[in-house]
């Protein structure tokens, strides 16, 4: 009788079809190995724009009253408009504007730029606004260079590096350290009197001559040439030149009546590392950059310009990202290749040898095949793909490891390999095929997720869902081909079919008598057990019963302890300290030399070999985001330690131990070390007070900080004023330490800041 082939019946009958597939399927996924992009994240647009008004020396509340206010009322309007923060701080208000999922991006950005520039209200004196969206850029590293010479020396050699590594292949290099210059003009007072001039009409002089203009165009069709009057400064030398009077006697330049110099603007952030000056590099990829591809050039870059250093000045690098996701790929590839040896080991104790070889053999094709279909559908290898592929390590060999013993089964019984092995693939397709939708329904919900989170978890159920349908292309079309000589019995010279031979392979002899052992305790205890469990029901659910109330007990008594985002252990610390208004940076200063002082006797204290790299801050607060508050009276350090899994002490230990060998000075307003935060929950407490006082409303702060700082696990609290009526208390419970909270309330905060949105019980504007 001639059974029916279909495609599975042909792809097992062929001969050469299944290796086709196969070989398409490795060299989709070779393919997209070469071409896929390799990031920490994945790629999603933020829709955000963002509006920035200046408005030097305002206050916080005339900034609010005569910017941040009217511009508000003017933004509420903007279509797909879905929530709208805006900060009022001294001489700067700061608007963001969060826009829905599906929002055309340059519309959103037109209409925000439309309503502003018809906004003709603004103070006299204050700066155009400027309006962008918010482009996301991912870290790569960052670079230091220091050393024993001129902050000047540095900021030339760190614009030479900039240009370098961007001619190189690195998207973006920002700065950091390195201090914004002016020009400063000055004109003696008797100098003044004696020419009859003002200094209002210098300054007007200095401007009318030193601007850039466009002059029209000169001649038309090919031969038009644009025309320029390129006359402004941007240099002493070049302001010591501008005529002030000019008569028939008199010529007098700038310069022969005046000091003109370049220098740094006042309260700008410094750097310093091992108490040399210090200017950072922050180097950054953009979304279609190549993470891995950015530290290759970093890293030729870096082999390259050391050679040609001089003593005196050091380049380093620290805060490596790109390390971690090369760390994941290691971790993929060595559990895959881990996995790979156990599962071939596994299978050849319980399958023909040839049968574990050709499952073994489709982990790898399926992985590969993934890859292909992910590559398709505009994925990349990122962080969260990389742990979906982890997970799916445990998925791809279940299917084929089915379809195999089912085949082995049958052939066992007498039916031919051929027969087996098309039999086995068609009756396993149906409960192969619903496995592999019950596993897709779980990871289904995943893609309904919106906003940030969404698009950073999306990858998950993507991921799962081209290992499942490669697994199933390969368990269901590669393999059946593959078995259909799997279970060829051993044959004599007279064509008729004899029981093997005794090995002497010590593998062999193992193997079977494994096979005799496992089917003793098959046939003997575990089918006496199955019998007992089948004739004494009752008994048999009081167990499972039993063990789900344990489950359930174990949950609800809080044994079983719950994380919604778990991360390791950070190695990145942050020290801020701030001192009241008016401190003069030297006491900062020296307190920031303390601080690292304590810091290294911390280490020695410890064991040493602790601390990767230790930078100082001078006036900036540092955050997972950079600086987060500028002015003379504050000074951070960020510490990276060695990695978590590499040394014994944990980081509330280390900290522990730091604060206690610090002396806090007068007028330290506070002072916070704490971890770097990673992962969307954000801090552990998030209590946000709304009233009409503001007075109010920090007493009320004030009050349940105290209450909660009882709790033996909470050591950190931070409050800040979100405008008139509304007050944030955050806190972190990790550990109790010594020393001040984060920060001190009842104190003035340093600018004020609008919330606009919809409040929820969390404190997270929605």
């Amino acid at each position: 009788m001639r059974r029916k082939k279909g495609v599975i019946g042909f792809f097992v009958h062929h001969k050469v079809a299944g290796n086709l597939v196969m070989l398409v399927m490795l060299l989709a996924g070779a393919l997209a190995l070469t071409r896929m992009n390799v990031q920490f994240f994945p790629t999603f647009a933020l829709d955000v724009v963002s509006v920035r008004v200046i408005w030097s020396g305002a206050s916080a509340e005339d900034v609010e009253q005569g910017i941040t206010n009217p511009l508000e009322q003017r933004l509420r309007s903007v279509d797909g408009l879905k929530k709208m923060t805006s900060t009022s701080a001294q001489s700067v208000a700061s608007i963001t504007l969060e826009f829905q999922e599906g929002t055309n991006a340059i519309t959103a950005l037109d209409d925000v730029r439309q309503q502003v520039d018809e906004f003709n209200n603004l103070p006299t004196d204050a700066e155009k606004p400027r309006v962008a969206r918010i482009e996301r850029y991912e870290p790569v590293a960052r670079m230091l260079v220091f050393g024993d010479v001129d902050r000047n020396e540095l900021r030339a050699l760190a614009y030479r590096y900039e240009d370098e590594l961007l001619q190189q292949g690195i998207d973006r290099v920002s700065f950091r350290g390195l201090p914004e210059q002016q020009i400063s003009i000055d004109v003696p007072v008797e100098t003044l009197e004696a020419l009859g001039l003002t200094l209002g009409q210098i300054a007007e002089r200095v401007a009318s001559v030193s601007r850039d203009l466009p002059a029209g165009i000169m001649a038309q069709q090919d031969a038009a040439r644009e025309l320029r009057s390129v006359e402004q400064r941007r240099s002493p030398q070049a302001f010591e030149s501008v005529p002030v009077l000019s008569g028939e006697r008199t010529h007098l330049r700038l310069g022969d009546i005046a000091t003109v110099r370049q220098e740094d603007r006042d309260s700008q952030v410094s750097l310093t590392r091992n108490g040399f000056p210090a200017i950072e590099l922050q180097l950054q990829r953009s979304e279609n950059g190549n993470s891995l591809a950015a530290a290759k050039v970093l890293q030729q870059w870096l082999d390259e310009t050391r050679a040609t250093l001089p003593p005196s000045v050091q380049l380093e690098v620290y805060d490596e990202t790109w390390q971690l996701l090369n760390d994941r790929i290691s971790l993929l590839t060595s559990n895959g290749l881990s996995g790979l040896l156990l599962v071939v080991g596994l299978l050849y104790l319980f399958l023909p040898g040839r049968v574990a070889f050709w499952v073994a053999v489709g982990i790898p094709t399926a992985f590969l095949a993934a890859l292909g279909v992910l590559w398709l559908i505009g994925g990349s290898i990122n962080m969260i793909s990389l742990f979906a592929l982890i997970m799916a390590l445990g998925v791809i060999v279940d299917d084929a490891i089915v379809v195999g013993e089912d085949a082995d089964a049958h052939a066992r019984m007498g039916e031919a390999s051929i027969y087996a092995s098309e039999g086995a693939a068609k009756r396993m397709v149906w409960p192969v095929l619903a496995s592999s939708l019950t596993t897709v329904a779980a990871f289904m919900p995943l893609l309904v997720v919106g906003g940030v989170i969404g698009n950073i978890l999306g990858d998950i159920p993507v991921v799962m869902i081209c290992v499942l349908i490669a697994s199933l292309l390969e368990c269901f079309i590669v393999l059946p081909a593959h078995l259909r000589h799997a279970f060829s019995p051993r044959h004599t010279g007279k064509g008729a079919s004899e029981p093997a031979k005794p090995s002497r392979n010590p593998v062999a002899r193992f193997r079977a008598g494994f096979e005799r052992r496992f089917d003793r305790f098959r046939e003997g205890s575990f089918r006496r057990f199955s019998q007992r469990s089948l004739e004494h029901r009752g008994i048999t659910m009081a167990c499972v019963l039993a063990l789900a109330l344990v489950t359930v007990g174990l949950l609800a008594g809080g044994r079983l302890g719950f994380n919604f985002f778990p991360t390791p252990e950070p190695s990145v610390l942050y020290a801020n300290a701030s001192f009241v208004a008016g401190t003069d940076s030297k006491t900062v200063d020296r307190f920031m030399v303390d601080m690292q002082k304590a810091l290294n006797d911390t280490e020695s204290a410890l064991g040493g070999n602790l601390i990767l790299h230790a930078v100082t801050t001078e006036g900036a607060t540092l955050g997972g985001g950079g600086s987060s508050r500028t002015g003379d009276e504050l000074g951070s350090i960020m510490i990276e330690l060695t990695p978590s899994d590499k040394r014994q002490v944990r980081n509330p230990e280390f900290i522990t131990e730091w604060r206690s060998r610090l002396t806090l000075p007068a007028g330290l307003d506070n002072l916070a070390i704490s971890e770097r935060q990673a992962g969307p929950p954000g801090r552990d407490v998030n209590v946000r007070l709304t009233g009409d006082n503001s007075e109010s409303l920090k007493f009320a702060a004030e009050e349940l900080a105290q209450a909660l700082s009882t709790l033996p696990v909470c050591w950190m609290w931070k409050m800040t004023c979100l405008g008139p009526g509304t007050a944030d208390l955050s806190g972190q419970c990790l550990w109790r330490g010594a020393g001040p909270n984060h920060h001190r309330f009842g104190q003035p905060v340093a600018g004020r800041v609008r919330w606009t949105g919809r409040p929820d019980l969390s404190g997270r504007a929605r």
